[in-house]
């Protein structure tokens, strides 16, 4: 994959992120509406990409700090099975304001990469069978085409099933 080109997008903390770290991505703006009722099944359809290749990020609670799941827009986060890739005993979907303020995003636009904070990170392993992913940008209405390997790099995600239909 090529580089992003200039000027196709905004310039967010995710693709400052990547650019500092070398990785290869393409932006992916798209015409946000404010009545959405998924901000991930959204982009798949505004993009015309397949949901199973957009990636939402979730912020969970372990009771001690915060963590991030990455699962398909498609399916749901499965608290047990991210628990477990977190290695604790349970977690809980974090607060929209505690997610906002840690992550430095937007809820409908937090993205996995350059969050105010590197949290503990875990990347469904249906994003293997993908070439490249989109996940949030770091803006409603804007994602980032990337390598799914380049994305588990530069967050230090670990790879596990953590999404379930």
């Amino acid at each position: 994959m090529a580089r992003h080109r200039a000027g196709a997008g905004p310039a967010t903390p995710a693709t400052v992120a990547l650019d500092r770290a070398g990785v290869p991505y393409a932006r992916h703006p798209y015409a946000h509406d404010p009545a959405a009722l998924s901000y991930g099944m959204e982009a798949a359809r505004s993009l015309g990409v397949d949901p199973a290749r957009v990636f939402k990020t979730l912020l969970v609670d372990t009771g001690n700090s915060l963590a991030v799941g990455v699962v398909p827009v498609d399916g749901q986060l499965d608290l047990k099975a991210l628990a477990s890739a977190l290695q604790v005993k349970s977690v809980t979907m974090a607060d929209p304001s505690t997610a906002e303020r840690s992550s430095g995003y937007v809820v409908g636009g937090i993205s996995p990469v350059g969050q105010k904070r590197a949290l503990p990170t875990v990347l469904d392993e249906t994003a293997y069978a993908h070439p490249t992913i989109f996940v949030s940008g770091g803006r409603r209405g804007f994602d980032i085409e990337l390598a799914p390997g380049d994305l588990a790099a530069v967050t230090r995600a670990v790879r596990a099933r953590i999404g379930r239909a």
